[in-house]
C-alpha cells in the first residue's frame, strides 16, 4: 500500500535517492557503463543466427545439429531470468551483477575455442546464464537511480539497449564472419567484457539502502525456495525447447516436443500455485495483481513477439524470395535501428509528460500500421522499400518499450524492482520466442495453402497459362527441352510468388493480434510517469 506521506530519505515524488547506483558519480555515466556488457549480451541473442552454416560446416556437423548452439543459449536465459531478481536480492545487486558479468566473458571465450559441438552447447549454456541477469539487474538499477522526472531518458537508454540489439545482431554477425570468421562472433565480447567487468566494480554503487535489506534478510534466515526454482527450471527451460525446437520437429507429431510440452504445462501451472503459496517465493507472482503491472507485462509480451518475429521474417522472406544475401538483409534491418535511435530520446522526454496511454495507444496503431504495409508488399520490391517497411515499424518501438517500462513500477514496492525487472524481461523474451514460433508455423502452413492454390490456376484449360506456355516454348527453343524448361521457370515463379504471399499472411496476421490486444492499455490507470505511489 502506498504511504501517504514520503519516509526518511524519500523525495516527495516517491523516489528514495539512497537506492542510487551511481554514488556519488554521474548517473548518466553509470547508465553507460551498465549498459555495455547488457547490450552484448541481447546482441548475442541474435548475432549467432547468421553463422550457424559456417559453425556447421567448421566443426563438421549438420545445420540442424548446429541450431543447438542457439537452443542452448535461449533455454539457459529463458531459466536464469525469471530468477534473477531473487539472486540479485540473496547475492547483492553489484555482486550478481559483476558475477553475471565475468560467467558471460569467460563463456564467450570458451564459444570461441570450442573444437567440437558439445563443448560449445556446453559453453553456451554457461552464457545464457552469466547473460540471462545483466538486462533485469541493470533495469533495476535505473528505476532505483533516477528520480521519476528523470527517469524516462534512464529507461530510453535501456531501450536502445535491449531493442537495438537484436535487430543489429544478423548484419554485425554476417559482417563478422565474412571479414574474420564465426570464432569472433563470440570472442569479440571478451574485452568487451573485462573493461566492463572493471567499471562496474570501480564506479558502480552498492547502495546503504540495499545492503541493509539484505543484512535483514540473512537475519530473517534465507530459506531457499527449491522447488520455486526447480519448477521455473523445468517449466520456462522446456517451453522455450518446445517453441525453439516445434517447427524443425513438426511439432506434435515429434516425441520429443510431445514430452517437453507436457513438462512445461505441467511445470508452469506448478509453479503459480506454489509460489502464490510460498512466504518467499523465488518468482514474485503476486506482483501480478497489479493492474498496471499486469496489463504491462502482457503488453510487453507483445512487443516481444512483434520485435523478434518481424527481425526473424523481413531478413528470411529477402533472403528467400528476393536473393539477398545474409548481410545485405541484415542492413535492411539496421535501418530500422537507425530510426529507433533516432525516436528514443523523443519517447523518453515525453514518457514523462503526458499520459503513457497517450503514448502506447499510438505506438501500437503505428506498429499495425506498418505491419498492413508489409502485407502489401510484393516479390519485386526494392531494397529501400524494405528497409522503409522496417523503419515505418521501428519508429513506434520506443513509444512502446520506455513508458511500458517506466509505468510498470508504479504502485510496486520499491524492494521488489528486481523481481518485476525479471518479470518483464521475461516477459519480453518469451514473447519473442513465441513470436519467432508462431511466425515460422504460420509462415510453413500459409506456404502450402498458397502454393496449392497457385498450382490450381496451371492447367490446360486455363487460357492464360495455354497462351504463355505456347510462347514460353518459343522463347526457349534451342536452350534445352521445350517441352521441360518453361515448366520448369514457371514452377520456380510459383514458388517464389507463394513464398511472398505467406509472408504477407504472417504479417496480416501479426497485425490482427497486435490490433486485438491494443484495448489492453484502457486497463491502465491513467497518469505520467511519475514514479509516484510506489509502495513501502
Amino acid at each position: 500500500m502506498a504511504s501517504a506521506a514520503p519516509a526518511a530519505g524519500q523525495g516527495a515524488d516517491g523516489w528514495d535517492p539512497s537506492r542510487s547506483a551511481a554514488g556519488p558519480y554521474n548517473r548518466w555515466a553509470i547508465v553507460a557503463l551498465i549498459s555495455l556488457p547488457t547490450f552484448m549480451e541481447v546482441l548475442d541473442t541474435s548475432i549467432a543466427n547468421v553463422s550457424l552454416d559456417h559453425i556447421a560446416g567448421g566443426l563438421s556437423i549438420s545445420n540442424d545439429q548446429a541450431t543447438w548452439v542457439l537452443t542452448s543459449y535461449l533455454v539457459a536465459n529463458a531459466i536464469i531470468i525469471p530468477i534473477s531478481g531473487w539472486l540479485s536480492d540473496v547475492i547483492g545487486r553489484k555482486r550478481y551483477f559483476l558475477m553475471s558479468i565475468a560467467l558471460f566473458t569467460l563463456s564467450s571465450l570458451l564459444c570461441g575455442m570450442a573444437p567440437n559441438l558439445t563443448t560449445l552447447v556446453i559453453a553456451r549454456v554457461l552464457q545464457g546464464i552469466g547473460g540471462g541477469g545483466l538486462a533485469p539487474v541493470e533495469q533495476s538499477m535505473l528505476v532505483d537511480t533516477f528520480p521519476p522526472r528523470e527517469r524516462g531518458m534512464a529507461i530510453a537508454a535501456f531501450a536502445i539497449v535491449v531493442v537495438v540489439g537484436p535487430v543489429l545482431g544478423p548484419s554485425l554477425g554476417g559482417y563478422i564472419t565474412e571479414v574474420a570468421s564465426w570464432h569472433w562472433v563470440f570472442l569479440i565480447n571478451v574485452p568487451i567484457g573485462i573493461l566492463s567487468f572493471i567499471g562496474v566494480n570501480l564506479f558502480v554503487d552498492e547502495p546503504e539502502a540495499l545492503v541493509k535489506e539484505r543484512k535483514t534478510l540473512f537475519e530473517r534466515g534465507i530459506r531457499i525456495d527449491y522447488i520455486g526454482v526447480l519448477l521455473v527450471a523445468l517449466g520456462l527451460g522446456f517451453l522455450e525447447l518446445t517453441l525453439d525446437r516445434g517447427e524443425r520437429e513438426d511439432w506434435f507429431a515429434s516425441g520429443l516436443i510431445v514430452t517437453s510440452a507436457a513438462i512445461a504445462a505441467s511445470s508452469l501451472i506448478a509453479l503459480v500455485i506454489w509460489e502464490l503459496n510460498h512466504d518467499d517465493p523465488v518468482v514474485d507472482i503476486r506482483l501480478l495483481k497489479n493492474r498496471n503491472f499486469a496489463a504491462s507485462i502482457l503488453v510487453m509480451g507483445l512487443v516481444g513477439l512483434i520485435l523478434f518475429g518481424t527481425t526473424q521474417l523481413i531478413p528470411q522472406m529477402l533472403q528467400q524470395v528476393l536473393g539477398y544475401t545474409s548481410f545485405d538483409a541484415g542492413l535492411a534491418l539496421t535501418a530500422g535501428g537507425v530510426a529507433t535511435l533516432v525516436m528514443v530520446p523523443f519517447a523518453g522526454r515525453l514518457s514523462g509528460l503526458i499520459d503513457v496511454r497517450m503514448m502506447l495507444i499510438p505506438g501500437l496503431l503505428m506498429q499495425a500500421f506498418a505491419l498492413w504495409y508489409m502485407s502489401h508488399l510484393n516479390a519485386d520490391i526494392s531494397f529501400g522499400q524494405a528497409a522503409w517497411a522496417r523503419g515505418l515499424q521501428s519508429v513506434a518501438l520506443p513509444f512502446l518499450f520506455v513508458p511500458l517500462n517506466a509505468v510498470a513500477f508504479a504502485g510496486l514496492p520499491r524492494n521488489k524492482t528486481g523481481q518485476a525487472s525479471s518479470l518483464l524481461n521475461v516477459a519480453r523474451n518469451l514473447g519473442g520466442t513465441i513470436g519467432i514460433s508462431s511466425s515460422q508455423s504460420m509462415l510453413a502452413s500459409s506456404l502450402q495453402v498458397r502454393q496449392a492454390h497457385l498450382v490450381e490456376g496451371l492447367s490446360p484449360v486455363n487460357p492464360n497459362y495455354s497462351e504463355w506456355l505456347q510462347t514460353a516454348t518459343g522463347v526457349f527453343s534451342g536452350m534445352g527441352d521445350p517441352s521441360v524448361l518453361p515448366l520448369g521457370v514457371l514452377y520456380a515463379q510459383v514458388q517464389k510468388q507463394a513464398a511472398m504471399l505467406a509472408f504477407l499472411d504472417v504479417f496480416r496476421a501479426l497485425m490482427v493480434i497486435v490490433l486485438i490486444v491494443t484495448p489492453v492499455v484502457l486497463l491502465m490507470k491513467p497518469g505520467k510517469n511519475t514514479g509516484g505511489g510506489m509502495a513501502h
